[in-house]
């Protein structure tokens, strides 16, 4: 069978970048005063920085209905029989389920994987699924790998910034107000246990005590100095600088990257917000940044 490996922007990374890997990449959308842009292609990554230190009010979606149908069409032209997927997860977007229903369209097989959440694990899940199927290996054993790999994933974001979440219509004004008022530091988490969804894992009053926490977190569930661990920040880059050399201190040998947190999330929780994504790669190398000026520790 010849098989279309297909992701979105909620990876991080460029259709450009994906195309160089032979992997084919569809934006997400963000609206902006009412017009939507594709992300990395109408509008950079600045720009959304740009927005929110103005409080300009974005939105994020799934990629376009007619660019997904036209992206499908056009595989089925070049003679591929069907998609195999790995999107931003199903609890922040529609889209798995969108390109499920053009495969169908199209008479495609279509094999999706929810990675249960975005960025770095979303991508290293792309990457890994076309190495082991052209290495010879069934749809079943990628499946039952990357599935490995996301079980061992947890993603967990600190906001500083509740007046934005309550401006997105994510916090009511009584509880942004009380959590301004009292210092409150949400600690946020997306996991296979969460179903891809954002659910409140604790809430502490300062921030070191909030990286406190998510370091014996990870303890706790088992994280190993191997894992593949990644510090994502909006716009804070010194903060995120001392938060991976915590992270560095409690799990010696570990190695740290920073990297920008993804739109798609971060037009969500607002500027200075930090995000630590951890997971066994299972043997399969990270190396989806292998080629970029990423800061690492």
């Amino acid at each position: 069978m010849k098989l279309a490996f297909v992701t979105d922007s909620g990876t991080g990374f460029s259709q450009e970048f994906w195309k160089k890997r032979g992997i084919f990449s569809l934006p997400l959308q963000i609206t902006v005063e009412g017009k939507s842009y594709d992300e990395f292609e109408d509008i950079p990554y600045s720009q959304v920085i740009k927005n929110l230190h103005s409080q300009t009010m974005m939105k994020t979606s799934l990629p376009s209905l007619g660019k997904i149908e036209d992206l499908f069409e056009e595989l089925k032209k070049q003679g591929y029989d069907g998609i195999f997927a790995v999107s931003i997860c199903r609890g922040l977007s529609g889209t798995m389920d969108a390109m499920e229903s053009a495969a169908n369209q199209h008479d495609m097989a279509f094999y999706g994987f929810d990675c249960s959440a975005t960025a770095v694990i979303q991508a290293h899940c792309i990457i890994t699924a076309k190495k082991m199927y052209e290495a010879g290996k069934s749809i079943d054993e990628i499946m039952e790998q990357l599935e490995r790999i996301a079980k061992s994933c947890d993603t967990i974001l600190l906001c500083d910034d509740l007046q934005h979440m309550k401006r997105g219509g994510r916090l009511t004004a009584t509880a942004a107000a009380l959590g301004g008022l009292l210092k409150i530091k949400p600690l946020l988490h997306v996991d296979e246990s969460t179903k891809g969804r954002v659910d409140v894992l604790d809430k502490v009053r300062t921030m070191s005590r909030a990286q406190d926490k998510v370091i014996e977190r990870m303890k706790n569930i088992g994280v190993k100095p191997d894992y593949d661990f990644t510090v994502a920040h909006v716009d804070c880059f010194e903060a995120a600088k001392a938060y991976a050399q915590k992270i560095k201190n409690a799990f010696p040998g570990a190695v740290v990257r920073i990297i920008d947190l993804v739109s798609a999330v971060g037009i969500h929780t607002g500027l200075n917000c930090m995000a630590v994504q951890v997971f066994n790669p299972e043997g399969y190398p990270v190396d989806v940044y292998a080629d970029s000026d990423v800061f690492t520790m």
